[in-house]
């Protein structure tokens, strides 16, 4: 019966980020054939960070009114939302509106702002909701959420990437670049992901009523001793309870506070590292990569996304909880992704363009980067599980503040400044 339970824990955990994980990995075949271009990676990022309104809702909801909301009913909506979102994507991801003196990208622009609600409001109900099962199938949680960005990164794979063909000579005079088709087609690649946030659905429900998973459930009272303990601690109440029953509050109030506040600088780190790989560094890959030819960029992209589910793997049987290593690995991170943007930066011409080495060296850049900060993130998440359901929600807002942060200081220079430029694979010469 526990491994139903793992399974279905698995399954929903998929169901958290694999659409726009999978808008991220299908990236080096949208951005050829769409009005954006190269600048689709930013407007994505800054998308995804208007989006937080509903991580903002559920986490104002739980400091003001804590143990009104339940997380269910909010769960239900935001994976249909994400099944139906995605189905239409299949259908109008290509479809353009003139407007504003240009062509834009529409449909795929406010499908993607969609797909990013549910994605970001999951990251404050889905680690909540899995308080209510036992501990040991939170690591199978951050599994399946490293596997939403695995499992369309393989299919990625498996369609294969934009090839150029062949070129001719356009009206003005340049090349222009004519790419060979993928396996399949991108609608069929965003109809499989409609077909992943059912399965999503499908495991949410049985995680909910399948008589085998009702039995690893906490008990009635372990929740509502969890809720109370929300409602004392917001509300700064007379401790009433009883010790035995509510043990986070048989120690003095001041106690409980620095409880909460325990973590210190992980919290920190914590918005540090999703505003490197949630956001900063996204905006910029298709810069830092494009220039090394689509198939590189297509690379990066798909062996990315593995690293981070082999990151949960490795959290799982080696999960060791110390602040230092958690620095270090930060600093390890940020180093390489300092090397991606020095590539972006001098895109399109970055450091070993004319050389297979420079290609393979930015692909195995980017899966060291998401690979050791994801790391510290299932680390953070497991740390902060030990505290409670007040802490993993915490655990998501910041999540996604340090997503924000990321974003809003990279959009401008991306989209507004311009400081960094596109290339040609036809047109643009760079010294050897």
């Amino acid at each position: 019966m526990s491994l139903f339970t793992h399974v279905f824990a698995c399954l929903f955990g998929i169901g958290s980020w694999v659409a726009i994980n999978g808008m991220w990995v299908e990236l080096p075949l949208i951005v050829p054939s769409i009005p954006e271009g190269w600048y689709l990676p930013s407007y994505l990022t800054i998308i995804i960070q208007m989006a937080n309104i509903g991580p903002l809702f559920i986490t104002l909801m739980h400091r003001f009114r804590p143990g009104v909301l339940d997380e269910r009913p909010v769960i239900y909506t935001i994976v249909t939302v994400g099944v139906v979102a995605t189905f239409l994507l299949a259908f109008l991801w290509n479809r353009t509106l003139t407007f504003g003196g240009g062509e834009h990208s529409a449909a795929l622009l406010s499908l993607s702002f969609l797909l990013s609600v549910v994605d970001c409001t999951s990251s404050v109900t889905f680690l909540p909701f899995m308080m209510r099962l036992q501990p040991r199938y939170l690591t199978t949680y951050f599994i399946g959420e490293g596997l939403s960005g695995l499992v369309p990164a393989l299919v990625a794979l498996i369609q294969g990437g934009p090839l150029m063909g062949n070129s001719s000579l356009g009206f003005d005079g340049e090349l222009q670049a004519h790419y060979q088709r993928a396996n399949f087609s991108t609608q069929g690649f965003f109809l499989f992901l409609s077909a992943m946030m059912m399965v999503c659905l499908g495991a949410f429900l049985l995680l909910n009523f399948h008589p085998a998973v009702a039995q690893e459930h906490k008990s009635k009272g372990y929740v509502d001793d969890s809720q109370r303990v929300e409602k004392i601690d917001m509300s700064q109440a007379p401790n009433n309870e009883n010790p035995e029953q509510t043990p986070m509050l048989d120690f003095p109030e001041g106690t409980v506070i620095k409880q909460h506040s325990a973590f210190g600088k992980g919290t920190y780190i914590l918005a540090w590292v999703n505003a490197l790989t949630n956001a900063v560094l996204p905006s910029v890959q298709a810069y830092s990569c494009l220039p090394y030819g689509n198939q590189a960029y297509h690379l990066a992209a798909t062996l990315s996304s593995v690293a981070n589910p082999v990151a949960c793997f490795i959290a799982m049987f080696v999960p060791i909880r110390t602040l230092v290593l958690m620095g270090f690995l930060t600093v390890t991170g940020t180093g390489f992704g300092a090397y991606i943007m020095a590539m972006a930066a001098l895109s399109p011409c970055p450091l070993l363009i004319n050389h297979d080495l420079g290609a393979a060296l930015i692909v195995l850049t980017w899966v060291i980067f998401v690979l050791t900060l994801s790391y510290v993130k299932v680390i953070i998440g497991v740390i902060l599980r030990d505290e409670g359901h007040s802490a993993l929600v915490w655990c998501g807002a910041v999540v996604q503040l340090g997503s924000m942060l990321g974003a809003l200081s990279m959009f401008p220079l991306v989209s507004v400044y311009r400081l960094f430029q596109s290339g040609d694979p036809c047109n643009t010469k760079c010294p050897k």
